[in-house]
């Protein structure tokens, strides 16, 4: 048995246990974030936001309700 043949058995039956453990799999996509332009980007999303009402109330919200309790 070839070594990709091992890990594909392997992984095979570790994807098996998770289902039986009652899990499904699930592919998420997201930005790349080395992708030449994403900083440029989060930036000018971030001062799009600058002095905006409801994001305002929207930050001071998720400041009074946020469970930090234990956080360092």
């Amino acid at each position: 048995m070839t070594d990709r043949a091992r890990v594909s058995e392997r992984v095979k039956k570790h994807r098996i246990a998770l289902r039986a453990a009652g899990l499904r799999p699930v592919q998420i996509w997201v930005p790349d974030t080395r992708r030449s332009g994403f900083a440029k980007e989060c930036r000018r999303q971030s001062l799009s936001l600058l002095g905006d009402r409801v994001e305002q109330r929207t930050l001071k919200w998720l400041e009074e309700i946020a469970d930090t309790d234990g956080w360092k």
